[in-house]
């Protein structure tokens, strides 16, 4: 089959780089008073997720010397819902891979997988929360905001998905998931909106990446405007939030997915692609095959959205764990996402594949873009037929000439130069 030549294409991301992370955690935290509403020595439970957030140990690390030098005793309390497959080992596991241990943030990591129940949303469902964040005198997340892969709303993924889901761990993230079946995802600010009430939280800690994944803002959140904050944060995060800029594309080959790249392995938001009994989505850049070729070494054998993919490879299926995978999509109410897409042994045979399905377009001429995965998209391979679009468009700049498509003596694609 002849292929298409491609070219490395760089583009203009939007950058709001922040240089020095411990002072813009501190000038965040500076409006922040803890005088009146915590006394000396008493405990802090900050939940801390699992998502591969730029300087997030560091800014853990802050936060933490923030509470210690007011007196407080902070602990560390894992809040990823069921990733880590949902068993203490996991979770710090998760959290070790992030930079963030006992000993290198100077307190205790307290995982353990038990809820409690606080409360009741009116229509009955029980809020559900770790028992030793529930047990502190007081409670502090820190998490990035950033548009979600299943639903869009005034809040998506940020503070509140984290005080809730995250906290919630394995027992209330599919509690709230199986719930917004009917509900809608708007029980997460109700159960939110009950936990601010009857909860100590001191504050949130609200990390927006720019298009680089380059840590552009820091943003101490207080109760009283946690939601009207979020929301806007989640605005600004969406503006610079980076994309494939040439659509529509025939074949998409995606490097590597993974739990630490995005929920789903690979962000729907990036893809335009998305299977769900909460609603299915196929939006811009109107993809008609997606080919992933690797699962991330950080992801830890969780595929956990492989299931998006039409292909994949056999080495990706042999390095996933079934339970962690199953464990995350049954939770998530999303057994579609952990299902094993057919799968070859070389990247020939699926690449071969692909373009045997995309209707009457000859290969040679097929709108072929790779990328490494849906977190870095500043630099990908495009093939030919985006020549024109590539070449009229100033944010876009071709850094390597046109050539075949790459393969070793093994029948796969050589390093894609990102």
């Amino acid at each position: 089959m002849l292929l298409p030549k491609v070219a490395l294409v760089r583009q203009k991301l939007h950058a709001q780089k922040v240089e020095d992370i411990p002072s813009a955690v501190e000038n965040a935290l500076k409006g922040i008073s803890t005088e009146r509403s915590a006394r000396h020595g008493e405990s802090v439970a900050v939940g801390v997720g699992s998502r591969g957030i730029s300087q997030i140990s560091v800014i853990v690390c802050e936060c933490l010397k923030f509470l210690k030098k007011r007196g407080l005793k902070p602990f560390i309390v894992p809040a990823m819902g069921s990733h880590g497959g949902n068993t203490p080992e996991g979770e710090i596991s998760v959290l070790a891979r992030l930079g963030i241990t006992e000993s290198s943030m100077g307190v205790p990591i307290d995982a353990k997988v038990d809820v409690v129940e606080i409360g009741r949303l009116d229509i009955g469902i029980p809020i559900l929360m770790d028992r030793r964040a529930a047990g502190a005198d007081h409670i502090v997340v820190i998490n990035r905001v950033k548009p979600h892969t299943k639903f869009h709303g005034p809040i998506e993924s940020g503070l509140t998905k984290i005080l809730t889901v995250g906290l919630g761990k394995g027992h209330g993230a599919e509690l709230y998931h199986r719930a917004a079946v009917q509900q809608t995802f708007k029980i997460l600010h109700d159960a939110c909106r009950h936990i601010l009430k009857t909860r100590s939280v001191l504050f949130g800690l609200a990390i927006v990446e720019d298009g680089y994944q380059d840590v552009a803002r820091v943003c101490g959140v207080k109760p009283e405007n946690w939601f009207e904050t979020e929301s806007v944060l989640l605005e600004n995060a969406r503006l610079m939030m980076p994309r494939i800029p040439l659509a529509p594309i025939d074949v998409l080959i995606i490097d590597e997915i993974g739990k630490e790249i995005s929920g789903i392995g690979m962000d729907s938001n990036v893809t335009g692609r998305h299977r769900d009994i909460v609603g299915d989505f196929f939006t811009a850049p109107h993809v008609k095959r997606i080919f992933v070729r690797n699962l991330s070494p950080g992801s830890d054998g969780n595929a956990n959205g492989i299931g998006l993919a039409d292909v994949t490879t056999k080495r990706l299926v042999d390095a996933l764990d079934l339970e962690k995978t199953y464990t995350n999509a049954l939770t998530a109410i999303s057994p579609e996402k952990a299902a094993i897409p057919m799968h070859f042994h070389t990247d020939r045979q699926c690449l071969d594949t692909c373009l045997k399905t995309i209707g009457l377009v000859e290969p040679n001429k097929a709108r072929i873009i790779r990328i490494k995965n849906t977190a870095k998209l500043e630099t990908f391979l495009a093939s030919q037929a985006f020549e024109h679009e590539i070449v009229s468009d100033q944010c876009l700049e071709i850094l390597r000439p046109w050539e075949p498509m790459a393969f070793d003596d093994s029948g796969n694609l050589r390093s894609g130069g990102f």
